[in-house]
């Protein structure tokens, strides 16, 4: 071997694989490690004591609709850790003797059911029609249910009380439903025309092709795969009407008033009843978070279906 065999700076390192991923690989900033070493078990502590500060007033609404008025007026609610001899169902017994709060729980049932199928099926049916049939003016008529979003609900109280006045619908349970049936109608013709906009035409075409129509064509193929979309618009127009009061105010009466308005009125009218107000506010919380929870449930299950297809 002559000299000019050898390096003139020692051997050379193997330029590998690995030398080159090593020398490319960009420097982590500290904030960026601290960032991944906090993705771990400390952030998820942090993150159960978030939820469980935040669920603290809903525990305590619990815990408050099973004890004593006189207890609840002498303490707090979290002296029941230390004398759980004040938990009792006197409450829930008194809100079932109020006629009125009873009434008003099945008048909530009775606008939040119709008002929520309604939309879901009328808002799935323009949809379909928006995003896959040909008519005249199609755009021009999608156009006006996009500005229908921005229309405040405040501007239609009016006009619609004396409308219903004429019908005769003023005060009844139907007035309110179709209130909440009108109003959520162009958020959810929004939101399902943009889902079934997404359904690839093949798979339709080739439904048609099999000698589907387009009622079995809707109710066999679209409606099963919008079922992540249906779920979703079903959760938003339910918790909407069933917590909603400033519609219920003006368009219900004493006979088709929805649990909110219920509870307003005692409030008004006794003040000092929280043997009625606690278990009928909690009443009114956990309904839709059951429903939540239930078609939280299904949408998740859609979503996966969906991602595996």
């Amino acid at each position: 071997m002559t000299a000019l065999d050898t390096p003139a700076h020692g051997p050379s390192t193997p330029a590998g694989p690995s030398a080159r991923d090593t020398s490319a690989r960009p420097r982590r900033s500290l904030a960026s490690r601290v960032a991944s070493g906090a993705a771990g078990g400390v952030l998820r502590v942090f993150l159960v004591l978030v939820a469980v500060f935040w669920l603290v007033p809903t525990f305590g609404l619990l815990v408050s609709s099973f004890r004593d008025p006189k207890d609840i007026a002498e303490s707090g609610w979290w002296t029941v850790f230390g004398a759980p001899a004040q938990l009792t169902a006197a409450s829930y017994e008194s809100l079932l003797k109020n006629d009125a709060v009873t009434g008003s729980l099945l008048n909530t049932v009775w606008i939040t059911v119709p008002a929520t199928l309604l939309v879901v099926l009328v808002g799935a049916m323009a949809g379909y029609a928006f995003a896959w049939m040909d008519f005249k003016g199609r755009d021009w008529w999608f156009m006006a249910v996009v500005a229908l979003l921005v229309v405040p609900v405040q501007v239609a109280l009016i006009p619609l009380s004396s409308l219903f006045g004429t019908l005769g619908i003023f005060g009844d349970i139907i007035g309110v439903v179709l209130f909440h049936v009108g109003f959520g109608l162009p958020f959810a013709i929004f939101l399902l025309r943009n889902f079934f906009a997404e359904i690839p035409r093949e798979l339709l075409e080739a439904a048609r092709l099999d000698g589907a129509g387009e009622a079995r064509l809707f109710l066999t193929v679209v409606m099963p795969l919008a079922a992540p979309a249906l779920a979703s618009l079903g959760i938003f127009q339910f918790l909407w009407v069933w917590n909603d009061m400033l519609v219920a105010l003006v368009f219900s009466d004493s006979d088709s008033q929805p649990l909110t308005v219920a509870l307003q009125q005692q409030v008004r009218q006794f003040g000092a009843n929280i043997d009625v107000l606690a278990p009928g506010a909690f009443i009114s919380m956990i309904v839709p978070l059951v429903v939540f929870f239930a078609f939280q449930r299904q949408f998740v299950s859609g979503v996966m279906a969906g991602a595996v297809k």
